[in-house]
């Protein structure tokens, strides 16, 4: 046996020993790859405690083909990230118009619900790189051709989720804004015609027509630039951000985050 291995050795069984005579240890995460990883701030250790709607299909929703589990694009993608960074994760299904109050206060270590990054976001919160690009689009019913761009909005009525990226960009572009829950029912008051258009990310648009015979409806314009959505983080969690970071790295990497996205949406949306 070589001198360094002795040394190297020795050095392993006098930290073992020091381990078991402090009795417990600080917690840590240990990563699939079997490295140690530091205390990553979360609210359970060994447990990533994610914030999801359950109801914005098809990016946190509840499958209806008989197991009634919580799925969707961004669940598989942050319990992907979670099993790189060998971390057990938790739902916490909460509607989107307190989604951002349940972080604040610490019931959440991440929102994981297609968050769009925009500059009102990034002064209060961090973010992960993007996981998924995607341009806003206005959706009409199919026989309206009184909109076909976002200057057209001006003195109509949209269907927006009042906390939302989307109502924002409605609002700047002259349009009133009627609050609602979500996709879902803002999609049920444009097919009622209670409503002249609303506005949302083309594929959430794109999943709902693969999903629904005869919609009713079509895209009226899409926005010049694409929004990017990532998972959104407290001030306090730079270690966490960074650590997620590495995991989304590592599944772009490998095809994982395409191999999701193709499932949900039939190409890479990811990048």
């Amino acid at each position: 046996m070589s001198r360094r291995l002795i040394v190297v050795t020795a050095l392993v069984v006098a930290a073992t020993a020091l381990t078991a005579c402090s009795g417990t240890a600080s917690p840590e995460s240990t990563s699939t790859s079997g490295g140690p990883r530091s205390d990553l701030g979360l609210i359970t250790d060994g447990t990533l405690t994610v914030a999801t709607e359950g109801t914005y299909r098809p990016f946190s929703f509840h499958d209806d083909g008989g197991t009634g589990d919580l799925t969707g694009f961004d669940v598989e993608i942050i319990q992907a990230v979670a099993d790189k960074l060998g971390l057990e994760v938790e739902f916490q299904e909460t509607q989107w118009d307190a989604i951002f109050a349940g972080l604040d206060a610490g019931r959440f270590d991440v929102i994981a619900n297609q968050v769009t990054i925009n500059d009102d976001r990034t002064a209060k919160y961090l973010f992960s790189t993007p996981y998924t690009v995607s341009p806003g689009v206005i959706v009409v019913a199919e026989d309206d051709d009184s909109i076909s761009s976002f200057d057209d909005l001006e003195g109509k009525t949209t269907a927006q989720s009042l906390t939302s990226n989307w109502k924002d960009l409605a609002t700047e572009s002259g349009a009133t804004v009627e609050g609602v829950e979500g996709w879902a029912q803002a999609v049920e008051l444009l097919r009622q015609g209670r409503v002249d258009a609303t506005i949302n990310d083309k594929l959430t648009f794109l999943d709902y027509e693969k999903t629904t015979s005869d919609s009713g409806l079509k895209i009226a314009a899409e926005t010049d630039e694409a929004g990017e959505q990532a998972f959104v983080f407290t001030k306090d969690k730079t270690a966490l951000v960074d650590a997620i970071d590495t995991a989304l790295d590592e599944l772009r990497a490998d095809g994982t985050l395409a191999e999701i996205s193709d499932k949900y949406f039939g190409e890479d949306v990811t990048q």
